[in-house]
C-alpha cells in the first residue's frame, strides 16, 4: 500500500496480539452444504533476505513528512517506538520492545487518534501550538482537526466534498479493530449458487444473504462490539450504520482473493488443469501478509468449485517473516488452496526459485497497487519485474486505488510497450473508503478500484487512443 494514497493500517497490527489475530470459524448450519473439499492452506516457500531496496511500506511512510513535516515521527511517537526500523522488527516478530503496548484499551484507542491528530488545513501538529490552542474534531465527520475556527472555516470549501465520506472513514478505522482481533468473522463456505451469476459484489451479498445477516447480527450484539465502544471516547452510531461499516469491512478484506479469481476468469486461466494452478502475488507487503491467516483465501477456492489446487505464493521485500515458515511446498491438492510468501524482488525470486524449477510458472500474476508510477525509485525496482513478465507473456493484472493512477500506469505500460486486453472498474473493489493520510481533504481512495491486464508486448492502443478512452472513464 502507498501510505500517500490511503491511510496505514500500521496502527492496529501493532497494536494487536498475535494470540488474537483473526480467526476463522465455520459456515453456520444454514449454508447448504455441497460436496466440494474446503480449500486449505499450506506453508511457504523459502524466506530469502535481499540487499536493501525500495520499499513502498517504508518511501511511503516517510513521505508523510512532505506534507505535514513531523507526522512520522508523531506516529512513532504514539506507538512507543524509537524508529521506523524498531516498527518493522517488532511487526516482523523479530524484536520485542521495552514498553510497547498500552495499559488498557482506553489507551490504545486514544494513541491511534492521536496519529491524526494535525490541523487539516495549515498542517499543524499538538507539538507546534502555543499554549492556549487546542486541535478540535470536525464535529461533523469526527475525522479531521483543526487548530482553531480561522482553519476550519479556511477550509471549509474543500472539506465540505469529502466530509461525509469521512464520516465513514472514522468509524471503519475503528471497527477495524474487530476483525483484526477476531470478533468478526467473515462468512464462508461454499457458493450456494453458480459461480458465474457472481458478477460482483451485489450478487455476492444476494447469495450470502441469509448467512451474512446471522454473523452481521451477532457482531452487532456481541461483547466485542459493547467494549469497542465503551472505550473509544465518541459516541456509538446507529445500528444501521455500524451494519455498513462492518460490511464495508468484509468486502474490504475479500477484495484481494475476489480480485485474484476476476484475474484468472478474465485471463482465460484454466484452474482444471492436473497438477493446480499458479498465482504470483508481486510487490506482496505488509499489507497483504502480516494479518493474512488460514482462510483468508477460501473464497478464491469456492470462486472455482471442481478446481485441481489453487497455489498464491505472495512475493515480496516487505512480506512479514511470519508469513514465510516452511522451505518447502507439497503438491497441490485439488480443491485446496495453498498460501505462502517469499521476502525478496521478483525478478531474483524468478532466477533463485522458478528458472530452477523449484517454484511452478506462474499461470497468473497480480499485483496489488505497486505503486511504481509514484516514485522514480520504486519504478527503477519494479522494471526488471515487468520487462520480465512482459517478456515471459505472463498473463499479469494489476490493481490501482484511482482513476488518476490508472491513467499514470497506463501510460508507463504503453511505454514499456506491454499488449494492454483489459482495464476498467473492478467489480470486487472494496467499498471501505481510504483516507489521504496527510491530506485528508483530498479525495478518498478504495482498495483494488481499478484493474489493468496485460499479456506480451506491442500494446494495441497508440498513446492517444489510450489517452481518449481514459479520459472516457468514469
Amino acid at each position: 500500500m502507498v501510505f500517500t494514497e490511503a491511510v496505514p493500517r500500521y496502527q492496529w497490527t501493532a497494536m494487536a496480539p498475535r494470540s488474537r489475530q483473526r480467526r476463522h470459524k465455520k459456515p453456520p448450519s444454514s449454508v447448504t452444504p455441497m460436496v466440494v473439499t474446503p480449500p486449505t492452506v499450506v506453508t511457504s516457500v523459502p524466506l530469502t533476505l535481499s540487499k536493501p531496496d525500495p520499499s513502498i511500506d517504508a518511501l511511503g511512510f516517510f513521505s508523510l513528512d512532505n506534507n505535514v513535516p513531523g507526522l512520522s515521527q508523531l506516529i512513532l511517537q504514539k506507538l512507543n517506538m524509537k524508529s521506523y526500523e524498531e516498527y518493522k522488527l517488532v511487526l516482523d516478530g523479530g524484536a520485542s520492545v521495552s514498553g510497547f503496548g498500552f495499559g488498557c484499551l482506553q489507551e490504545m484507542f486514544q494513541k491511534m487518534e492521536d496519529t491524526f491528530r494535525f490541523c487539516a488545513h495549515c498542517r499543524a501538529l499538538p507539538s507546534g501550538l502555543s499554549d492556549s490552542k487546542v486541535l478540535r474534531q470536525c464535529k461533523r465527520c469526527r475525522n479531521v482537526y483543526y487548530c482553531g475556527p480561522e482553519c476550519q472555516r479556511s477550509d471549509w470549501p474543500e472539506h465540505r466534498k469529502v466530509c461525509q465520506e469521512l464520516r465513514l472513514v472514522a468509524v471503519d478505522r475503528l471497527m477495524e479493530w474487530l476483525l483484526v482481533t477476531g470478533a468478526f468473522v467473515l462468512p464462508s463456505g461454499p457458493w450456494p449458487c453458480l459461480a458465474e451469476v457472481v458478477q460482483g459484489w451485489d450478487t455476492w451479498f444476494s447469495m450470502r444473504c441469509l448467512q451474512l445477516d446471522a454473523t452481521l447480527d451477532a457482531v452487532l450484539g456481541s461483547h466485542a462490539m459493547t467494549t469497542l465502544w465503551a472505550n473509544v471516547g465518541r459516541p456509538k452510531p446507529d445500528p444501521d450504520a455500524l451494519q455498513g461499516s462492518l460490511k464495508r469491512l468484509l468486502t474490504d478484506a475479500l477484495s484481494r482473493p475476489l480480485t485474484l479469481g476476476l484475474g484468472l476468469r478474465a485471463l482465460g486461466i484454466d484452474v482444471g488443469k492436473t497438477g493446480g494452478s499458479t498465482v504470483h502475488v508481486v510487490g506482496a507487503s505488509h499489507v497483504e501478509t502480516f494479518l493474512t491467516r488460514p482462510g483468508d483465501y477460501d473464497e478464491l477456492g469456492y470462486m472455482f468449485p471442481g478446481h485441481l489446487g489453487l497455489c498464491v505464493i505472495m512475493v515480496g521485500i516487505d512480506v512479514s517473516a511470519g508469513f514465510t515458515q516452511s522451505t518447502s511446498t507439497p503438491p497441490l491438492e485439488p480443491g485446496t488452496v495453498q498460501l505462502s510468501g517469499h521476502r525478496g524482488l521478483y525478478h531474483d525470486f524468478w532466477e533463485e526459485q522458478v528458472e530452477t524449477g523449484q517454484i511452478a510458472h506462474p499461470d497468473l500474476v497480480v499485483a496489488f497497487h505497486p505503486g511504481f508510477h509514484a516514485s522514480p525509485d520504486l519504478m527503477e525496482a519494479w522494471l526488471p519485474t515487468l520487462l520480465l513478465l512482459r517478456d515471459y507473456e505472463i498473463p499479469t493484472l494489476i490493481t490501482v486505488y484511482s482513476h488518476q493512477e490508472l491513467a499514470a500506469s497506463l501510460q508507463i505500460l504503453v511505454d514499456l510497450d506491454t499488449h494492454i486486453t483489459a482495464y476498467g472498474a473492478n467489480p470486487f473493489a472494496s467499498l471501505k473508503p481510504e483516507e489521504v493520510y496527510s491530506n485528508p481533504n483530498k479525495q478518498p481512495v478504495y482498495c483494488n478500484a481499478y484493474y489493468i491486464m496485460f499479456l506480451g508486448r506491442s500494446c494495441q492502443l497508440d498513446k492517444k487512443q489510450l489517452e481518449e478512452k481514459v479520459d472516457g472513464e468514469v
